[in-house]
């Protein structure tokens, strides 16, 4: 399967995608459903190159906008709840198509069979709903869709498209019971928390695949649970970052938890942690492990500032916060603390933890979701990692 060989905005060549990685089953699928029939005239692909998402419209240059639309780059199609205006990117992506690569790992990892249910969480452009349709049949297909004006969009491009899935203008995080019991779930946002709905919803020896990832910041992975005796649990699969389900998102405002005496009021101390050792080597496995053993905290990289990149932690049940303050070949870092929880030693903590248990990648993981809750644990399921912050109740932006 052929990817695109356009280039970007910045005259560089794009990213291909040749299908290699398909699971058994899906060629046909993504022959037929091409992801450039899902996508608006304007979109906000991201240009690996600039390393942005930048505006195209099809109308002013329909070679860029073909050339993206076939390329393996992840496509924004809205901003801020639809509340955007303009062709400039918005503050927050709200509903966006996926890299094909994802989209086709994901749904390898479902391992669907003839005559299986699926219940698909986040319809966005409809173009999964299409491929899972084309697999499988319309009427093996339900997908939920949060945003009434992205499901109306979708079922209108489903349409046309000629696949009529059943489209649901809902909230997917209560499933959707009326055409359960399913025997596959997939969810197309990413989660905190993956309710006990979807596994009561969910036949046994069924699956659940789902981008998960704690409240510390934007490292999902994929998790891929199997049903059983009323759990479900699993491993993780790889590194992913979705735009996170509405009811779960996490924001918190600088100026509401810092005053204006910053640091003044704050514990100083010093770390020889550098910014490789917190922020990761770009695999993301570091921030993902940071926010398994640092429970109910976010954490914000600043932009660097000369020589100098803070990174801030906010306690999320709690006014605690804390700073590092990372300079360019100084051999310590300046750290400032403040409130009950002593959120850099936490943070240092984990780090030496991580280090301490083999740098543990994200496939040693795995989620047990239960009807009294859930836990990561590492290697074996009687091996919890730790505590974690509900998702559910995480505070609305």
């Amino acid at each position: 399967m052929e990817g695109a060989r356009g280039q970007s905005t910045a005259g560089r060549p794009l990213p291909a995608w040749r299908g290699d990685e398909l699971a058994p089953g899906w060629k046909d699928a993504f022959r037929a459903v091409p992801r450039s029939a899902f996508l608006p005239d304007l979109m906000w692909p991201y240009d690996m190159a600039e390393r942005r998402a930048v505006p195209v419209v099809r109308t002013q240059d329909p070679v860029v906008w073909r050339a993206f639309a076939d390329a393996d780059v992840p496509v924004v199609t809205q901003w801020d709840d639809g509340e955007h205006e303009g062709t400039a990117p918005g503050r927050l992506s709200t509903s966006s198509a996926s890299m094909p690569s994802v989209v086709a790992a994901m749904l390898g990892d479902l391992q669907v069979a003839d005559g299986n249910t699926v219940l698909e969480v986040g319809t966005g452009t409809g173009w999964n709903a299409a491929l899972l349709s084309h697999r499988l049949g319309d009427a093996h297909v339900t997908t939920v869709e949060v945003d009434p004006g992205v499901a109306a969009t979708a079922r209108g491009t489903l349409e046309r498209a000629g696949f009529r899935p059943a489209v649901i203008s809902g909230d997917g995080f209560a499933g959707h019971p009326a055409r359960a019991p399913y025997d596959r779930i997939i969810a197309t946002c990413g989660v905190r928390e993956i309710p006990y709905a979807w596994v009561e919803q969910t036949t046994p020896g069924g699956v659940i695949v789902a981008p998960w990832g704690t409240r510390f910041g934007n490292a999902d992975a994929v998790v891929r649970l199997e049903v059983a005796d009323g759990a479900a649990s699993g491993r993780f699969t790889r590194r992913v970052e979705f735009m996170k389900m509405r009811a779960q998102r996490t924001a918190v405002r600088h100026g509401d938890r810092v005053p204006p005496e910053g640091t003044d009021l704050a514990d100083p101390s010093t770390t020889t942690l550098t910014e490789e050792d917190l922020l990761g080597d770009g695999s993301g496995t570091v921030p993902f492990v940071l926010g398994l053993r640092v429970p109910c905290c976010l954490q914000a990289a600043a932009e660097k500032r000369g020589d100098t990149r803070p990174v801030w932690f906010y306690g999320l049940a709690d006014p605690s916060w804390a700073v590092v303050a990372f300079r360019d070949g100084q051999p310590a870092s300046p750290v400032w603390q403040f409130g009950p929880r002593r959120l850099w030693d936490e943070v240092e903590s984990a780090v030496h933890w991580w280090r301490s248990q083999d740098h543990p990648t994200i496939d040693r993981f795995g989620l047990t979701v239960t009807p009294h809750g859930s836990h990561v644990w590492l290697d074996t399921a009687d091996r919890p990692v730790a505590e974690q912050c509900p998702g559910r109740t995480a505070p609305h932006p």
